[in-house]
């Protein structure tokens, strides 16, 4: 393992790296939720609660996904390739779990030690 990867895992994430890390794991429960609901009322046409619940949850986890994504691209500096995965893992089922875990091994849920502080950028302005 490179010395870069290796710092890059044993450093602590920053807290809109958290934030984004800990949305990415709900919006892959409820994707969950919502494909055990839509099994139970499709095929085993048992139930449609399950749809209702977790098509509600998986909705308002998707946009939170959407927002903090978002935040986090800004105040961590992600670069326009990451940003474009990191939205289009919030289409395919359960795919934010494997971007959060590249992302962290990747150091990219850690400012970049060259990237200004917010507060920094806003006092430019």
């Amino acid at each position: 393992m490179s010395r870069a990867i290796l710092d890059a895992v044993t450093q602590r994430a920053a807290p809109a790296g958290t934030w984004f890390a800990v949305v990415a794991i709900v919006e892959a429960i409820t994707w969950a939720g919502l494909l055990v609901g839509m099994y139970l009322k499709h095929v085993a046409d048992a139930t449609d609660l399950g749809v209702t619940v977790f098509g509600r949850l998986h909705g308002a986890a998707f946009l939170v996904y959407v927002v903090v994504a978002a935040v986090a691209a800004v105040r961590l500096r992600w670069r326009p390739g990451t940003i474009v995965l990191a939205m289009i893992a919030a289409v395919p089922p359960l795919a934010t779990v494997p971007l959060e875990i590249w992302m962290r091994r990747t150091g990219r849920l850690v400012r970049r030690a060259d990237a200004p502080a917010p507060e920094a950028v806003a006092s430019l302005r």
